[in-house]
């Protein structure tokens, strides 16, 4: 167990904990859907997204939530997303950065799971 502390450990995290999802039967359906071969430029995204939010290092660019707001997705989805990140991280990192990863996916799954039920329940509300 090691400090996460760079580039290579989000690629080595990234690469493993999508591996995960794409052998998930209740999540690996729902990204197959959205990137049914080629994984490297989602890859790609995540790494330069867990360098912004980890290390503060730019290059990240988009909208996750955008992207997430037209799947069919509920809290379970979000469960099992946060269990194989937990799994990948704790797997081969310990320390203030492995514990601060898992508190920003938390965040994420939270805040995205709280927009997207806000969207299902109200749907003249405008949320992207």
């Amino acid at each position: 167990m090691k400090e996460l502390e760079n580039i290579e450990d989000i690629r080595l995290f990234v690469d493993e904990f999508y591996e995960k999802v794409r052998n998930d039967a209740l999540i690996g359906p729902v990204f197959f859907e959205k990137i049914p071969a080629d994984w490297q430029p989602h890859l790609n995204k995540m790494y330069a997204f867990w360098n912004a939010a980890l290390f503060g290092v730019p290059g990240f660019k988009g909208n996750p939530f955008a992207k997430h707001a037209p799947l069919k997705i509920g809290p379970e989805h979000f469960d099992r997303w946060l269990q194989l990140f937990y799994e990948t991280i704790d797997g081969h990192f310990e320390g203030a950065m492995a514990v601060d990863a898992k508190k920003r996916a938390e965040l994420m799954a939270g805040m995205f799971l709280n927009r997207l039920q806000k969207m299902t329940n109200g749907a003249d509300k405008v949320i992207v």
